[in-house]
């Protein structure tokens, strides 16, 4: 029985929600492992990876029409059948753990490398996921109305930094281009298309909260349309700053707001970087622990999300400090394995649910 969601999100709400899922994590750690694989062409990348951000949007927006109301999680079994069904819920049950982890682990990271380097990381993933848990717990309007404004604020902060880049930048560095042909900047595209460009599969679980689902086509669009331009700005313009060095930087868009702070009339501008990436990764987390916890009360048959909001969240943390053993496992996670599996989890799988749709409603419609 279809259950009609009670909280709802405008289209401009779920455009902003989509900006901030995917440039939170994607400025900071993307450019450099872009780089380590398409150099100096490596922004070119982001022209072939948008295709798997297009693709996201059309099946996920196509699936939500057909089965209007429900999520990913629910109308699986309809497609596959009940126990099948239930097997991919359990596997986005482990994938939306394994990114909470990921993502927290990341950012206590972060922060405890650039202001907290004695604090204990189980303080810092412990606090921060009390923050998001408290945000699913007030449910996804309440995020949707708070990330309207954080949105803003990170735009209103990377334009500046963006403009301050450009003017030190060297465009000399951007060349020879292409001059290692077309397959540098391919397996440059590996990683935002694998794993970033198409995380815009999470309308299969907002879909449904939208409250004018005929707008989700357009502002998806526009959503992937600035995202692509953000990201691609900003690896262009690290590039110009750092060159070959892009590449052996964890974080080589924080060295290029750093060196600004340096050379410029500005100082200490990595707190707007220490700002913007904790803004987004609260945003990025809570959407993640909302989406985990739908999927864990869609599997049980429960109607109630929040009911395992405070397991689900100390589960998390748990997974936060146990899931890699440092900063080197992390980075290789990202670079390697991160983008198949979130390929497999956040493209394929989705197509193939929407190839078995289509091909059993042939079926039916031959036989009618």
């Amino acid at each position: 029985m279809k259950v009609q969601p009670r909280e709802q999100i405008t289209a401009t709400q779920l455009g902003f929600l989509l900006i901030t899922f995917v440039i939170s994590t994607i400025i900071l750690t993307v450019p450099g492992i872009m780089v380590m694989f398409g150099k100096q062409n490596s922004w070119m990348s982001f022209f072939p990876a948008c295709l798997t951000g297009l693709l996201s949007i059309w099946v996920m927006i196509t699936l939500g029409k057909r089965y209007p109301g429900l999520t990913i999680t629910q109308y699986s079994s309809k497609i596959v059948g009940k126990w099948l069904g239930a097997l991919l819920g359990i596997n986005y049950i482990y994938y939306w753990f394994i990114s909470i982890t990921t993502i927290t682990m990341q950012h206590v990271g972060f922060v405890s490398t650039l202001l907290l380097p004695q604090s204990p990381h189980i303080v810092g993933s412990l606090t921060f996921l009390i923050l998001c848990a408290i945000a699913v717990l007030t449910g996804i309007e309440v995020i949707a109305r708070c990330n309207e404004l954080i949105s803003m604020i990170i735009l209103v902060s990377l334009l500046p930094l963006l403009i301050l880049t450009a003017s030190i930048g060297d465009f000399n560095q951007l060349k020879p281009v292409l001059g290692d042909g077309v397959v540098p900047v391919l397996q440059g595209a590996v990683s935002p298309a694998g794993g970033f460009m198409n995380q815009l599969f999470i309308l299969g679980w907002l879909y449904p909260y939208l409250n004018q689902p005929h707008k989700a086509r357009k502002v998806s669009l526009i959503a992937l349309t600035c995202i692509f331009v953000i990201i691609v700005a900003i690896v262009l313009l690290t590039i110009t700053v750092l060159g070959p060095l892009t590449g052996k930087l964890t974080y080589s868009f924080l060295s290029v707001i750093q060196y600004i702070g340096i050379t410029g009339s500005f100082e200490r501008l990595e707190a707007v970087a220490v700002s913007i990436w904790v803004m987004g990764c609260f945003v990025k987390v809570a959407i993640c622990l909302f989406i985990l916890c739908l999927c864990v009360c869609h599997l049980f048959g429960m109607r109630n999300y929040r009911e395992f909001v405070l397991p689900v969240t100390m589960m998390s943390l748990v997974g936060s400090v146990w899931i890699f053993k440092n900063g080197s496992e992390l980075l290789n996670y990202l670079a390697f394995t991160f983008p198949l599996l979130a390929f497999f989890n956040q493209s394929f799988l989705p197509l193939l649910l929407l190839a078995i749709d289509s091909i059993k409603r042939r079926g039916r419609h031959s036989l009618l």
